[in-house]
């Protein structure tokens, strides 16, 4: 499952069985409160079956951490601290922006996209991911 985590809404995808194709799940629009949220994540994941969480890591443009890096290593440390599923952090430099092309490229209106993003983002996460495990 990858999580691209953003202070108002976290996108999820998952793969196939096989670990092939990365699928968009949803986008979760956070609470407000850090444990509920993890937990919310953690159900969805269980309910998946799911046995990694694949997390965007914020890089700024120069590679280096930032205030948005350390707000998701927050929201990664509480969910690690809630349950057993290991985590891998994956680079998101570009990965909105891929989404958004992707989504216009689709001809998905403005205002649809904001609904989407995120988890197409995610989806571009995992898909990264399960690319550099071949």
């Amino acid at each position: 499952m990858a999580l691209d985590v953003g202070d108002v809404r976290i996108g999820i995808a998952v793969s196939d069985l096989m670990g092939i194709i990365a699928n968009p799940l949803e986008t979760y629009t956070r609470k407000g409160d850090i444990q509920n949220d993890a937990r919310y994540i953690i159900d969805l994941a269980n309910s998946k079956d799911v046995s990694l969480f694949v997390s965007g890591l914020p890089l700024g443009l120069d590679g280096k951490e930032n205030e948005q890096t350390r707000k998701t290593r927050e929201f990664i440390g509480v969910l690690i601290g809630m349950c057993d599923i290991p985590v891998k952090f994956l680079d998101e430099r570009f990965t909105t922006l891929s989404a958004e092309r992707v989504l216009i490229q689709g001809n998905v209106r403005r205002e649809n996209r904001k609904k989407v993003i995120d988890k197409v983002a995610a989806t571009i996460i995992l898909q990264n991911y399960l690319d550099s495990k071949r």
